[in-house]
């Protein structure tokens, strides 16, 4: 992985820390994110857990329940502490992290949007993020509903490019990522030709 995409995770990582650590206390604990059953504490939580992939080891892949055992542990956890682990782990990503940089860096863009959307935010988005969420999209909608043998995505922003094959799908790169990453109430922001 080039130096480029560790710098690239950290930056989008910095970020992420800027928006939940600019919450208000019950946006933290309780606020509306896009991953239904998640709050932004949880979603935070979870990233954590990708720079300690011990947890998804012991689960031999099966993410779900590896996420559900991360986002406990964290829940008892005061709001600054949670905060101070996500500054480290911003900051200096594990080797692990450091190794699958460019896959990760979709993780974080992602529920990065998962938070700023499901509390009604917006931010501006570097071209390299939204290519990097169209990416995580593409991985995450293999075998899904929102498969590329079902629909054919043009992006009509910087940072995708059109894939996949039946059901045209327009719409920002980023829209179109979250979609196929199995996002809810993106249909709006998408033509479906």
């Amino acid at each position: 992985m080039s130096l480029l995409g560790v710098e690239t995770l950290i930056a989008e990582r910095q970020r992420f820390m800027e928006t939940v650590g600019s919450l208000t206390p019950e946006e933290f604990e309780t606020g509306t994110t896009l991953c239904s059953a998640w709050s932004p504490r949880d979603v935070l939580a979870h990233l954590i857990g990708t720079d300690a992939p011990v947890t998804y080891l012991q689960f031999a892949g099966r993410v779900n329940p590896a996420n559900a055992r991360v986002v406990a542990a964290a829940r008892s956890l005061p709001r600054a502490e949670l905060l101070a682990r996500g500054e480290r782990w911003a900051a200096s990503p594990s080797a692990s992290s450091r190794a699958l940089a460019r896959f990760l860096i979709g993780d974080v863009s992602v529920h990065h949007q998962d938070v700023v959307r499901g509390l009604g935010r917006t931010r501006e988005l570097p071209p390299e993020v939204a290519g990097a969420i169209f990416r995580e999209g593409v991985i995450l909608s293999t075998g899904t509903k929102r498969s590329l043998l079902r629909y054919r995505v043009e992006p009509t922003t910087l940072g995708g490019h059109s894939l996949g094959r039946g059901r045209r799908v327009r719409g920002t790169t980023e829209a179109i990522g979250l979609w196929l990453a199995g996002r809810k109430g993106l249909e709006t922001e998408l033509d479906f030709g």
